[in-house]
């Protein structure tokens, strides 16, 4: 039999299968990515003629899939967000990407250090790996399409977070692979980490993302109207634009990532009320579909392949403690003084999705150094995101629809209060 012929079949099939999968979705209220990681159980499972998706060994494409994927989800989720920017308006995302993801980060290499019996590098980047949010597997709780004009504060800030948080997370992760690489001596890391890493790397991922998106902004809205042949109308520009911005960041050594969500949001800034918006996020979140079917299929596959071999009871309980106890811990604590009500304080920090970030952050540190645990990183971080898929998979639309039931009762009373 043909391997590649089936593998394109499969392919075809899970792609097409998406087509249906967020209404699906929203009639069972489950979401569709434990449907497909339960494919690729059963596919791995049943049918051994598939080359094995091991991520431990095959370092590249779990680098470059994952990361083509999340760079793609980044672009859709700055476009769909409706929210103007500004300091204030965007208080509560900024304060989960820093006090959230820090204590968080803290926690987790604290743990596993004590715990879980990991050494210092190895602690860090497991904090690093699972400090940021997901967003392509959190659809669920995020905003809708563009101008969808529906404010909810807490898919706001989920989404916003999502999208700044996969970028803040490197400066951590770069730390874990400057230890590994002095072998564990912080003696003359710190600086060159502080210098390099957090200052000049955000820097470039900020101003080459600002840049590039207010250049795409004057193309795609302000030279039609001065020469309607230069008009754009293909959706495809967004992709196309998240290459790019990705790219040229990356070459000169600043954050592809933050640089694709500040494009995404300063373009979708340049002119919030037009239509194209809608268009470009369409597409982005066709194509973001379809990689997400083939990578959440390959994880089923990893499972049912023994990517759990390294997994012990204390990794067990730390990963179940990191997901109802600490994110939803730090979370909570930064959203004090919010005036969100109990149960949205509750919502944001309960649904801190684990996904497609967490894999590439992985995948991509064990590339640059020798990691002592590279074996039980794997385990760790495969099982929190499991669980995190079944658990948020299983309560995000109920959760959400809760919610927003509260707020829409709050609202009725203020106005009847008003009146």
């Amino acid at each position: 039999m043909d391997i590649y012929i089936i593998g394109l079949t499969v392919v075809g099939i899970a792609s097409l299968a998406m087509a249906w999968m967020p209404a699906i979705t929203q009639k069972t209220g489950i979401s569709y990515s434990i449907w497909y990681v339960l494919a690729g159980i059963i596919i791995y499972t049943f049918f051994d003629f598939f080359p094995t998706p091991d991520p431990i060994r095959e370092e590249d494409y779990a680098v470059h899939l994952s990361e083509l994927v999340v760079i793609i989800s980044l672009m859709g989720t700055g476009l769909k967000i409706d929210e103007a920017f500004s300091l204030k308006g965007w208080a509560i995302p900024f304060k989960l990407v820093t006090l959230t993801m820090i204590l968080s980060i803290a926690g987790v290499a604290l743990l596993s250090y004590y715990i879980l019996g990991f050494d210092l590098p190895s602690a860090i980047l497991l904090g690093a790996v699972l400090a940021p949010t997901d967003p392509v597997l959190a659809s669920d709780v995020q905003v809708g399409p563009p101008l969808e004009k529906q404010k909810n504060n807490v898919r706001f800030a989920l989404t916003a977070e999502a999208g700044m948080n996969d970028g803040m997370a490197f400066p951590f992760t770069w730390l874990a692979i400057a230890l590994a690489l002095s072998g564990g001596t912080t003696s003359g890391v710190i600086g060159d980490w502080v210098m390099k890493d957090i200052f000049y790397r955000i820097l470039v991922g900020v101003a080459l993302g600002y840049f590039i998106g207010r250049l795409i902004a004057w193309l795609i809205f302000y030279l039609p109207r001065k020469n309607s042949a230069v008009e754009m109308r293909d959706g495809f520009v967004a992709v196309s634009v998240t290459l790019a911005s990705y790219g040229i960041t990356e070459l000169f050594q600043g954050y592809g990532f933050i640089a694709v969500f500040i494009t995404a949001i300063t373009i979708r800034n340049y002119e919030l009320d037009h239509q194209y918006h809608t268009k470009m996020h369409s597409f982005t979140d066709q194509i973001e579909r379809i990689a997400l079917a083939i990578v959440l299929i390959l994880f089923g596959g990893s499972l049912a392949t023994g990517i759990l071999g390294d997994l012990s009871w204390y990794t067990v309980a730390f990963a179940l403690g990191f997901i109802f106890i600490l994110r939803p811990f730090t979370a909570y604590i930064s959203l004090i003084g919010s005036g969100f009500s109990a149960k949205e304080k509750s919502a944001i920090s309960f649904f801190g999705i684990r996904g497609m970030g967490s894999f590439f952050y992985l995948a991509f540190a064990l590339k640059k150094a020798n990691f002592q645990y590279a074996d039980e990183l794997w385990a760790a971080v495969s099982f929190v995101v499991l669980i995190s898929i079944i658990i948020h998979g299983c309560t995000a639309a109920l959760g959400m629809r809760l919610v927003e039931e509260e707020t829409e009762l709050e609202n009725e009373k203020k106005d009847i209060e008003v009146s």
